[in-house]
């Protein structure tokens, strides 16, 4: 899948919702063009902006310590792009990632929670490597789209974003997470089975490579999670 990005530049005294924006932190709370938390579900950091550490934690799935579904369901075209967009441009090297989750017969995308060996992974940012360690062109950016694969079944699901900042994860819980889930209604699939399916929480170990690691003198990396199905 290829992502692409678009620079956004974020002003140190902007607002969201009211709330002072934290300069080192940031949230995913809107697709395309449509308002915050339209389509996207509020996350339990809307105001504070800050992340997910403990993987082990239900907040790893789409960081909401309540199953509150958003306003409304976005409907998209299979093979066709979803770009989310932060409320500032992301401030940490580490790969951006994406998964879905097909909704199960008789629920909805807004009530639904997610839980299960249901996800699987669409995209995953791979870094560049110098005598500097590693790097991801995800720094600096604030809008980020991915490729519904042209395969995958019509109906409705999760999307799930992720950002794992890496400057701090030399230690165990390091690795600072940003997540949101955007709800979507998927029109024109295929017939593919999507895999290998993983849950969250469930699907990260706190020692996985790809969250503990040392960016700084790494010269390779290995992303957490399952492999990126490709339809």
């Amino acid at each position: 899948m290829k992502l692409t990005t678009a620079l956004s530049v974020a002003a140190a005294a902007s607002t969201v919702n009211g709330a002072a924006l934290q300069p080192r932190h940031y949230t995913f709370p809107s697709i395309g063009s449509s308002s915050a938390w339209q389509y996207v579900r509020q996350t339990d950091n809307y105001q504070s902006n800050g992340p997910v550490t403990d993987v082990s934690s239900n907040l790893v799935r789409c960081y909401t310590s309540s199953n509150r579904g958003a306003s409304a369901t976005q409907s998209v075209a299979a093979g066709s792009s979803v770009t989310f967009k932060a409320n500032q441009a992301v401030f940490h090297q580490g790969p951006i990632q994406f998964y879905m989750a097909k909704v199960p017969s008789g629920k909805t995308a807004s009530t639904w929670d997610g839980s299960g060996d249901v996800w699987f992974k669409i995209y995953t940012e791979k870094p560049s490597s110098s005598s500097n360690g590693l790097s991801w062109a995800s720094l600096n950016q604030a809008s980020f789209a991915v490729t519904i694969p042209k395969n995958v079944p019509s109906g409705e699901y999760l999307l799930r974003i992720e950002h794992i900042a890496l400057h701090g994860a030399s230690a165990v819980n390091g690795a600072q997470l940003y997540i949101s889930c955007a709800q979507l209604a998927v029109t024109g699939g295929g017939s593919g089975s999507p895999g290998p399916l993983v849950a969250f929480p469930g699907a990260y170990k706190n020692t996985d490579p790809g969250l503990m690691v040392n960016i700084y003198s790494a010269r390779s990396y290995t992303a957490p999670g399952p492999a990126v199905w490709t339809g």
